[in-house]
């Protein structure tokens, strides 16, 4: 909305000034149209008229910064830097499809930015998920970063690992707790599970320490 005000004052200069505070910008954002102009009037007292200036606020053009820069580059940016940061030698690859962005980074030196279990990886997402955020506060995308195919490898692991303590769970009848995962593992080993006759998954505690457990059912 445009803001404009209309100021008597014995001058221009002093009708700016109250501008100034009223509209809480500066003097150069500002533009006067002198309405009527003062009077001094007889002896500069008797008669005398205060002017009737206009003065509204420049408007300025504002660009969003997602215009000239897209969010597959600032994803790839972020994790440019990082790599530069950790002297690592990796190569990246950034696809999108609907609203996920996706990060590849080939290298075995990039390995090592797994983490245990994949923790440090998990940080690695979360950053450049806020680093998009920070320059497109409006984005709805979503972020998956993987390293020499970690997540499909982990993934596969997880819905053995389900499938055979679920097997366990069938034949001896009694509950297993899993370890304690992310909300992304458990939700893999849920899904591998869901469809398992007399098996029943849900998780409890909090994160951190969330763990999936694993129920007979009759």
């Amino acid at each position: 909305m445009e803001k404009i005000l209309e100021i008597r004052s014995k001058t221009k200069e002093e009708a700016i000034k109250n501008a100034v505070v009223k509209l809480g910008v500066e003097e150069k954002d500002l533009q006067i149209e002198e309405l009527q102009a003062p009077t001094k009037g007889f002896l500069g007292i008797i008669g005398a008229k205060e002017g009737l200036y206009k003065i509204r606020v420049i408007q300025k053009e504002v660009i969003k910064t997602e215009i000239v820069k897209k969010e597959t580059d600032i994803a790839r940016d972020f994790i440019k830097t990082i790599l530069r940061n950790t002297n690592i030698e990796a190569d990246i690859n950034v696809s999108q499809k609907d609203n996920l962005i996706k990060v590849d980074i080939k290298g075995q030196e990039a390995a090592s930015l797994i983490g245990r279990r994949g923790e440090t990886l998990d940080s690695i997402q979360l950053l450049t998920g806020l680093a998009l955020n920070k320059v497109n506060k409006n984005s709805n995308k979503r972020v998956l970063v993987d390293i020499e195919n970690y997540r499909s490898k982990r993934e596969e692991s997880l819905i053995k690992y389900g499938k055979k303590v679920a097997r366990e769970v069938m034949k001896t009848k009694k509950t297993k707790r899993l370890e304690y995962m992310n909300p992304y593992e458990r939700r893999i080993i849920h899904s591998a599970l869901q469809h398992e006759k007399n098996i029943n998954t849900y998780s409890e505690g909090t994160d951190p320490y969330r763990r999936l457990v694993i129920e007979y059912v009759r």
